[in-house]
């Protein structure tokens, strides 16, 4: 499963997860029925405490999104629902200034970032053209 962490966001980890695997399923990128790592494996992926995962997990059960069953994993519960323009908005700006944040910490500047978005960009209408 791919997540990012914002080590400087003071957004609790456990609380980045679970909006994160929220915002995979509502979108549908998780499909209802589709089996989540164990607790061990995210924490492994993830590097944190495997705790903060299973806090995560526990917080996704209570909104219904997840259930673990014993013996067998956690899998989706929910089916994707529209998401509104704002919250993709949000999404998206969350996910930009993750990538802005960690290329200034290997020195690159956002002007460099967004050249290399845009490129990213103009190579992907390339292969699907």
């Amino acid at each position: 499963m791919l997540l990012t962490l914002d080590q400087t966001s003071p957004m609790p980890i456990y609380a980045q997860v679970t909006e994160q695997v929220k915002w995979a399923v509502t979108s549908g990128r998780l499909k209802r029925g589709e089996q989540l790592p164990t607790v061990r494996q995210l924490a492994v992926e993830l590097r944190v405490n495997p705790n903060t995962v299973a806090r995560a997990y526990a917080e996704l059960e209570r909104m219904g999104l997840i259930a673990t069953q014993r013996g067998r994993g956690t899998f989706v519960l929910a089916e994707p629902r529209h998401v509104p323009e704002r919250e993709r908005e949000a999404e998206l700006t969350r996910l930009a200034r993750t990538a802005v944040a960690e290329a200034a910490a290997l020195g690159y500047s956002p002007a460099e970032v967004a050249r290399a978005m845009l490129k990213l960009t103009e190579q992907e209408d390339n292969v699907d053209a």
